[in-house]
């Protein structure tokens, strides 16, 4: 612990940019790396998530992310439950425009009221793909749509939020994880957390997975608007001694650990694992796909809050598909492409062969 000063004391937390990978006595080829996640009752070829953010995730891009064995997530408060076709809104949206323009329009486009049937055309339109079905919500209209939500066949729901606590109180409602997700016959997953105790909490009231961070680090600005930030490594750290620790106490019960912010190239992905998680939940790398709906520019949910907006409207290069983002081949050297091959070529040159091994890797500060 740091002084502050006479009655303050503050921790020393580190970023992914302080640590890196230790080289170990051991190589292995590829061909022996296995990147298989496997989370309740369903496996996925690569532990790489697609954050619900709708620069990136359309039903479209979500199946594809499904089809190429990730996981699309898709945002039920988002423009695919508002409007029948947003194609006109992103229109809007992804014109030139300085950032308080921007700002003023997203909050006029996201006025437009969540419609219960739209979220049930397109989490059935995903089922219908054959692909695992997850959508989000943030924990102040979990309980709006809880009936829709109970009868979709869903196989994934994320509660996502800046942050996110076991029991939210806000309205006449409160949500009370620990009875919603023990009612709700759907693994749940919940974030965002930082913190030893938070996430312990969250995994006492019954998530299958804990999501890490805040998401939209690339676009938010919630450092500056309300002064919370996560070192992310520190925090993984963090949250996977409290997955050990509930471990011992549940008698057996594991709890997957999602890293959801700072996750912008392969490199990130490798230190987010060998810090302790399990998958990885990424958006701005999916912005650069030309399959994403917001052709390059990525925007969050905290972008269009329509009293204290603290998020960004960013562009990035789009530098090719979908799949030779996540699955490569890359034709660029910084890490932007081929996400799941930078994660497969750190394992083989360290020596382990799974994500649980690779977990236990040694790290070097800086």
């Amino acid at each position: 612990m740091y002084e502050l000063g006479r009655s303050k004391r503050a921790s020393h937390a580190y970023s992914f940019d302080d640590v890196a990978i230790a080289p170990t006595r051991r190589t292995r080829s590829e061909d022996e790396v296995d990147l298989t996640w496997k989370i309740d009752a369903v496996s996925f070829d690569v532990p790489i998530a697609a954050a619900p953010m709708d620069s990136v995730m359309s039903p479209e891009t979500a199946i594809k992310m499904g089809q190429m064995g990730g996981l699309g997530v898709l945002n039920l408060d988002g423009l695919w439950t508002r409007y029948e076709d947003p194609q006109a809104q992103y229109d809007l949206i992804t014109q030139q425009s300085d950032q308080v323009t921007a700002t003023k329009r997203l909050q006029e486009i996201y006025a437009e009221p969540v419609k219960p049937e739209l979220i049930r055309d397109r989490l059935t339109q995903l089922r219908d793909a054959g692909v695992p079905v997850a959508g989000s919500l943030s924990p102040a209209r979990v309980l709006e749509f809880a009936p829709i939500l109970e009868k979709a066949g869903m196989d994934f729901f994320v509660i996502r939020g800046t942050p996110v606590s076991a029991e939210h109180v806000g309205g006449e409602e409160t949500l009370n994880l620990k009875d919603f997700a023990y009612r709700f016959d759907v693994p749940v997953l919940v974030g965002g957390v930082a913190t030893y105790r938070a996430a312990l909490h969250l995994m006492r009231s019954g998530a299958a997975g804990v999501l890490v961070g805040f998401g939209g680090g690339a676009t938010h600005t919630t450092a500056s608007v309300l002064g919370i930030e996560v070192p992310m490594a520190s925090a993984i750290a963090d949250v996977a001694e409290a997955r050990r620790d509930y471990l011992e106490e549940s008698g057996g019960r594991y709890v997957h650990i999602i890293a959801d912010g700072a996750v912008g190239r392969s490199g990130d992905i490798a230190k987010a694992i060998a810090c302790g998680a399990d998958a990885v939940m990424v958006g701005s790398p999916l912005a650069r796909a030309t399959e994403a709906p917001g052709r390059g520019w990525h925007w969050g949910a905290e972008a269009w809050h329509p009293r204290l907006p603290r998020g960004e409207r960013s562009f990035f290069d789009q530098v090719g598909t979908l799949e030779e983002v996540v699955l490569g081949p890359s034709h660029l050297p910084d890490g932007t492409m081929n996400l799941a091959g930078g994660l497969r070529k750190a394992m083989a040159l360290t020596g382990y062969t799974d994500i649980k091994s690779f977990q236990r890797i040694d790290l070097i500060l800086h």
